[in-house]
């Protein structure tokens, strides 16, 4: 789809310096990619009661378990 819109030129400068994009076009396209994917996903209080652990589940456990070595 074509359109004009007026663009944050400071704005535009600074998301192309973040993402690495080089041009406005770009940017604007991976914008609009970031905050469709973002609002499709379920947030985790969507989740809050819908989520069965099995007995003895510990988070905490896997977490240290599978954390980075830092030695």
């Amino acid at each position: 789809m074509r359109t004009n819109i007026e663009l944050d030129d400071s704005m535009v400068s600074q998301a192309m310096e973040l993402t690495g994009e080089t041009t406005k076009r770009g940017v604007v396209a991976l914008a609009l990619s970031e905050l469709v994917e973002r609002r499709e996903r379920r947030s985790l209080g969507d989740l809050r009661g819908q989520v069965a652990f099995a007995d003895g589940y510990d988070h905490r456990a896997l977490r240290v378990a599978s954390g980075p070595d830092l030695s």
